[in-house]
């Protein structure tokens, strides 16, 4: 399901331009492509991402369904999702290769893009993929085969489409345990030896991925070189020409060594240099982008650039770190997988977030862990067992640490303005929902007519302040260590943390301790209480999503996409 997972980001993203244009006075050789579920506010947003004037360009709206039509041979449905938001700015030229730059992709990288254009047919053109927020962003390469086929006016050979579409896929399955750069390096130089010296035997092109590998440090296991071998001999089959595509195959090659390079702290080889300006066409739409639009801490990665991905924090040379053999596309919820983005990522979303198993890597890993001792807790005032916190007067463990600790690890000084409003936000509904305030939980979550749960008050306390106090590390963390993982559900790679966080709280596929908080607490309540509190999040980001948390609990029943009454009664859906 991961590695469906991650490639779903990628596809999804494709479908972005497959959809019905918005009639404009526009250059027909440039083409926006906008997620159908984007807010109008953040459709401006990526408009002025893309310093596109919607008079000048053609926009088309992509759905939903443009995406099921186009990824339902390759992903289950449940995988691609119920939303569209990954947005892509697409100009054909006539020379110069392909030429990507992504935005707030965490999962995809232009790279892998740019291979996978060329394995669909496309030989010169430039391309911006973005989203507004951070998603894994496998649903962008199907958005902007979309506008390039609206922008050209040419239509792509459906079978190289559909192998465009699997290289992203094997991609991201293999990068998930040698890292994106890794597995798009390999995958492109045997496709330039095999392209170019036309080899379709499978013995020649197992040699060939074997010797790749080997010579760039890269252990695959058997699995993984019969999956690539596979589509490499489908693509030997098609009759591509090596000379229209060597430029991009090259470009990606070299970029993909600078990249390393720089990582190492290695001398960068001489870049090849780069045709003339394609006549008549203008600026380069990969260069001449407004990074402010999206805010800070937006991850770029940049054929053009191979140093703008490690500028911007966008890591391409690891591998994810988790152990279970799935890829890296986050599920449903991500750009375009599930529920809404990509995630999606895109997005995530991904196993390296392992660590969720009891603390999560950066965002609560001191609590948990000392929360679940033997019982006393001694840096974590939000521990588990439920020592301290001056809730009631009562503490089980050491009340001087958490009187103190209460408030610096609730200060919010370190938040950005955005940051402290979702954080107050936050804090009204754990006094709502937790707490029991009625009035106060129906002020923030709509349609509320009764408290779901009671709690006992030592132990809403205490549980409102372990959620905030996790939250407060996601906030502060900003997604930094978020990697994709099969089991993400959402788009923004902080809410992707934070269900990792939130299932670790309430101990949900985990059995719970003899000195955990919730401990006297009944399973159904805390899958009750794990439930509204990621609808509530998820709605705070602007992530509806029923479908999501319906598949990770039994107890939400078949919550299709964002119709979502569960199935113990209670309406929950605007969570």
């Amino acid at each position: 399901m991961k590695k469906r997972s991650v490639i779903v980001a990628m596809l999804c993203s494709m479908c972005l331009a497959v959809s019905t244009p918005i009639p404009a006075m526009a250059d027909a050789s440039k083409v926006v492509t906008l997620g159908a579920d984007l807010t109008d506010e953040q459709k401006n947003t990526m408009m002025n991402y893309f310093k596109a004037d919607a008079s000048q360009v053609q926009v088309i709206s992509v759905t939903n369904q443009d995406e099921h039509d186009l990824l339902g041979k390759y992903i289950p449905s449940e995988q691609i999702g119920t939303r569209t938001l990954s947005c892509a700015y697409v100009k054909p030229t006539q020379s110069g290769g392909i030429k990507v730059r992504t935005a707030n992709l965490n999962y995809v990288t232009c790279n892998m893009i740019a291979t996978a254009l060329s394995t669909a047919g496309v030989t010169n053109c430039e391309v911006v993929a973005a989203c507004p927020y951070e998603v894994s962003g496998t649903g962008a390469l199907t958005g902007v085969m979309k506008a390039y086929e609206s922008a050209s006016g040419q239509e792509l050979d459906s079978t190289k489409k559909d192998l465009a579409a699997k290289e992203v896929v094997v991609t991201g399955d293999v990068a998930q345990q040698v890292g994106q750069d890794n597995a798009t390096n390999i995958i492109n130089q045997a496709k330039m030896q095999i392209i170019g010296d036309n080899i379709q035997n499978a013995d020649e092109i197992y040699n060939i991925v074997y010797n790749i590998a080997e010579q760039n440090g890269v252990s695959l296991s058997q699995d993984e070189i019969d999956t690539i071998v596979s589509l490499l001999q489908q693509i030997a089959q098609q009759n591509y020409d090596i000379q229209e595509m060597k430029k991009t195959l090259a470009n990606i090659q070299q970029n993909l060594e600078q990249s390393k390079a720089e990582a190492e702290g290695q001398p960068t080889p001489t870049p090849i240099e780069s045709d003339v300006a394609d006549e008549g066409t203008g600026e380069d739409i990969t260069t001449n982008v407004d990074s402010g639009a999206l805010g800070g801490n937006v991850k770029e990665t940049s054929t053009e650039d191979p140093g703008l991905a490690e500028q911007t924090g966008a890591d391409t040379n690891n591998a994810g770190e988790s152990s279970d053999s799935s890829t890296g596309i986050p599920d449903a919820t991500e750009d375009g997988t599930v529920n809404t983005d990509g995630s999606s990522d895109g997005t995530t979303e991904d196993t390296p977030q392992e660590s969720t198993d009891s603390s999560t890597d950066n965002s609560s890993s001191e609590e948990i862990p000392a929360a679940t001792e033997d019982g006393s807790t001694e840096n974590t005032d939000t521990s588990a067992d439920g020592t301290t916190e001056n809730a009631d007067g009562s503490t089980e463990g050491t009340d001087e640490n958490t009187d103190a600790s209460t408030e610096d690890t609730l200060n919010t000084e370190t938040l950005t303005e955005e940051g402290k409003a979702k954080f107050e936000q936050a804090q009204q509904f754990c006094k709502g929902e937790y707490e029991g305030d009625l009035a106060v939980l129906q002020s923030i979550v709509p349609n509320v007519t009764e408290l779901p749960v009671t709690l006992d008050q030592d132990v809403a306390s205490k549980l409102s302040k372990k959620v905030l106090e996790t939250y407060i590390k996601v906030l502060n963390d900003a997604g930094a260590s978020y990697v994709p993982a099969d089991t993400d559900k959402y788009f923004s790679a902080e809410l992707n943390v934070l269900d990792k966080e939130m299932k670790t709280v309430f101990s949900i596929d985990t059995e719970i301790a003899d000195d955990d908080l919730l401990v006297n607490v009944d399973a159904e309540v805390r899958q009750k209480l794990y439930d509204d509190t990621m609808k509530f999040f998820a709605n705070l980001y602007g992530e509806t999503t029923s479908e999501d948390t319906s598949t990770d609990t039994a107890e939400a029943g078949t919550d299709e996409n964002t119709e979502a009454n569960s199935e113990d009664g209670t309406t929950e859906e605007t969570y």
